[in-house]
């Protein structure tokens, strides 16, 4: 694959996962924010799944930005940590009863969606890299 077909298909993939992190993080601050009034969960759960389910867009929109590839492949690689850690936060949240079944499938599924794409982008950049 030339190296233009290969950033136009980057780009496609960076603007899903640009919108899918940014929707997520979102979707993170309201759960927190309605948990916290609520005053249900561990507080400090809920401070770790806020700050890692919001660093995961956050080292998304970093690397659209990186300098080189190695740097572009770093950031996808923290931001894939992230995604699996907050993936951890909510699994403690719904085996301790403060997300629902409905509201605990709706959320993880984008999660791991979000981690799927994140290991497909790695994958094929550590690919690229060893060309």
């Amino acid at each position: 694959m030339r190296n233009g077909d290969y950033s136009v298909m980057l780009e496609r993939r960076e603007n899903i996962i640009v919108r899918k992190t940014e929707v997520f993080g979102d979707r993170i601050i309201k759960m927190y924010q309605y948990l916290q009034k609520k005053r249900e969960g561990n507080i400090d759960v809920l401070k770790q799944v806020l700050r890692s389910g919001t660093s995961i867009g956050a080292n998304v929109s970093e690397g659209q930005y990186a300098q080189t590839k190695a740097d572009f492949l770093t950031k996808m690689s923290i931001g894939l940590k992230e995604a699996n850690e907050t993936k951890y936060w909510l699994n403690r949240l719904h085996e301790g009863g403060y997300l629902v079944d409905k509201e605990y499938d709706s959320i993880i599924k984008d999660n791991e969606e979000i981690i799927n794409i994140l290991v497909k982008i790695t994958g094929t950049t550590k690919e690229n890299l060893k060309k």
